[in-house]
């Protein structure tokens, strides 16, 4: 697997797609920093680790709804292996007014955009989230 990042993504919408309440994902750190944020800002319920079918270390990450729509309406990869997206703290993008966040791993961790823009850092652009 090339991009371990867009592979979960995708399992999540989906997972919504399809009104699922749960999906498994391999496990990662960088996987679980990235639900450490959508988790944060109500994106999700919550993940739990657990172990998958071939006994490999897997996350269970719990979807979110209201009314029975997805909370989640738009989860996009931004920087991708092929093309790497840096940003300074000043070129941070807002989506949809602030509306949505965008996920950043900075030298101090991966976090949202509101959160890079306030320890005034900088890093590469994950993924952005609405």
């Amino acid at each position: 697997m090339n991009d371990p990042i867009a592979d979960m993504l995708t399992r999540i919408r989906n997972a919504q797609m399809r009104g699922k309440s749960t999906v498994s994902t391999p496990a990662s750190k960088l996987r679980a920093w990235v639900l450490d944020v959508l988790a944060d800002e109500g994106y999700i319920r919550g993940y739990e680790k657990s172990t998958g079918a071939n006994g490999h270390p897997a996350l269970e990450i719990s979807l979110k709804y209201f009314d029975g729509t997805p909370v989640i309406r738009e989860i996009k990869r931004v920087s991708k292996p092929g093309r790497r997206v840096y940003m300074g703290v000043k070129d941070i993008p807002t989506i949809r007014q602030g509306l949505g966040v965008s996920i950043v791993s900075t030298p101090k961790g991966v976090m949202s955009d509101a959160a890079a823009r306030t320890a005034n850092v900088g890093g590469e652009v994950l993924c952005t989230v609405f």
